[in-house]
């Protein structure tokens, strides 16, 4: 995997020949399953050689995963180790909430014996990991064909909401980490403020994240099942109940034309060009959007692209700026994993 030229990050270390052949492990931890490689960096790229998946709630701990992975592939003297988390990262340590575990890179150097240990944001993380993409990973909402020159904005929805951007310096893109998805809801219809007050009384602050999220979609849904009254089939019922319920509601509207599922993901579209608005205007993301995660790549053939981009122009007083800016479907959902690889392999 060699950096892409559509992207040109920020890797010191890409032209430092000691950071050739060195052997890493990259790890990127969710909510329900953790994902291990072991990659050689070499030539400004990485080979990964083995790729492994643990279902996350099955371990007490990281370093027992880690642990695993190590003597199930028999791997010896690796030198570096980068940790993609869902939460913030400050001086090395973190404490993600939906993990309820602890990280400090300073015990994992201690207690595995590795010479570099890099811990990042995982949607920080994914930002290195595009610059590894290929045409064929990206879907084109709107472009006039490539990114421009400035700063870029990341919005991905999908166990959480995860928000970060690029700095454009003039000549490289510096990726970093934001928690923009905890910034607080704000509706602007009559409906979106019963919807607030729905979620206010479940959770008192509303964060964007209970709007664009897979618990977010499920969200929209009970809102309009049970404030709104509209109509859920038994069958339909059942599966929410035992199934994976963003999975099924999009399943319930496009193969079953169920009615409150297609007002449900309509709604949840609508809301997600709202803050890829917000977050393009935040950052002054001139260089364009790049929207991921879980949920848009299950719904990229459901949406339409060009009410996307209409309802994302919304703004006040901004419109000219941002019918200019290229939006990016990710389809590859290994960014987390390779980039965080890439910032151990390359950043100094």
């Amino acid at each position: 995997m060699n950096l892409n030229p559509k992207f040109p990050l920020y890797l010191p270390g890409v032209k430092d020949s000691s950071n050739n052949d060195v052997s890493i492990i990259g790890a990127n931890l969710r909510e329900d399953i953790t994902t291990l490689g072991y990659y050689v960096s070499g030539n400004g790229g990485l080979d990964i050689k083995i790729q492994t998946s643990y279902p996350t709630k099955e371990h007490g701990s990281f370093p027992e995963i880690l642990k695993k992975f190590i003597q199930e592939n028999q791997l010896t003297n690796v030198k570096r180790l980068g940790i993609a988390v869902p939460g913030p990262v400050l001086n090395g340590k973190s404490s993600p909430v939906r993990l309820g575990w602890s990280f400090d890179v300073e015990e994992f150097k201690n207690e595995f014996g590795f010479d570099k240990v890099d811990m990042l944001n995982d949607l920080e993380a994914s930002a290195y990991g595009m610059g590894l993409l290929e045409d064929s990973d990206l879907d084109a909402i709107y472009t006039s064909g490539h990114l421009e020159k400035g700063n870029v904005a990341i919005l991905a929805p999908g166990n959480g909401l995860g928000e970060a951007g690029y700095f454009f310096d003039g000549k490289y893109l510096r990726p970093f980490a934001t928690e923009g998805g905890h910034s607080e809801f704000s509706p602007r219809t009559n409906v979106e403020v019963e919807f607030y007050q729905f979620l206010n009384n479940i959770y008192g602050i509303v964060s964007w994240e209970n709007v664009l999220s897979k618990t977010g979609l499920f969200n929209i849904y009970r809102f309009l099942r049970d404030v709104k009254r509209h109509p859920e089939p038994e069958w339909l019922a059942d599966r929410l109940a035992n199934g994976n319920f963003s999975k099924e509601i999009y399943k319930a509207a496009v193969e079953e034309d169920v009615l409150i599922c297609k007002i449900a993901l309509d709604t949840f579209l609508e809301f997600l060009a709202r803050e890829a608005n917000n977050l393009t205007l935040k950052l002054k993301a001139t260089g364009g959007l790049f929207i991921s995660g879980d949920i848009p790549q299950m719904l990229n053939e459901y949406m339409d692209k060009a009410k996307f981009y209409e309802k994302f122009k919304i703004s006040d007083k901004m419109e000219d700026m941002l019918r200019n800016i290229p939006i990016y479907l990710t389809k590859n959902n290994l960014t987390g994993l390779h980039g965080v690889a890439l910032y151990t392999a390359y950043y100094q």
